[in-house]
């Protein structure tokens, strides 16, 4: 005969069985030799960042205009409470104008003690990129990237975006015009 079994062991009961099947351990989100990155792209370009780089992915909010700021400055955006200035990476990098469509994003990066938000073109997940396979990537020919790209992964060839070096960038810390 079945034992009754009061709410809480029942909840617990469950508790151990979701455990057992967790697919989003520590020991199985840390795969070594593996660089895992955010892929995205920006125009016509390609680019991976670190996935610890990226605190987070939004589709594009309405935003408040800065007055008196950089083109590239689009304005803020409120992300839960908190105002978050939106740059357009686009524009920024490259002086194009990024587009406003359905597949356009928001990459939310921690900056000191706020974060930033980057408007790209659009977002295509997440890439996994073996280690040696990044060490022996191409280095970046363009003049405009040097400094924010170091290497080239993967096919197609994404560009390794630094956004720890974009933020700290001087021309990109000057938003005001």
């Amino acid at each position: 005969m079945s034992q009754t079994l009061s709410p809480f062991e029942i909840l617990a009961r469950y508790e151990r069985l979701s455990l057992t099947h967790a697919s989003d351990t520590p020991e199985k989100l840390e795969a070594p030799g593996l660089w895992r990155g955010i892929g995205y792209r920006v125009g016509s370009r390609l680019f991976v960042s670190g996935i610890d780089e990226i605190s987070e992915l939004l589709a594009v909010p309405s935003l408040t205009p800065v007055p008196g700021t950089q083109a590239w400055l689009l304005g803020v955006a409120n992300v839960r409470g908190n105002l978050v200035p939106v740059v357009d990476l686009g524009r920024f990098l490259f002086a194009e104008r990024t587009l406003h469509t359905e597949r356009s994003r928001l990459l939310v990066v921690r900056q000191g003690a706020g974060s930033v938000a980057l408007l790209v073109d659009e977002v295509f997940g997440q890439r996994t990129v073996d280690t040696e396979a990044r060490r022996a990537a191409e280095q970046e020919d363009d003049p405009r990237l040097s400094r924010f790209v170091e290497e080239r992964v993967g096919e197609p060839r994404l560009a390794v975006f630094s956004m720890g070096r974009l933020v700290r960038a001087p021309d990109f810390r000057q938003a005001a015009a």
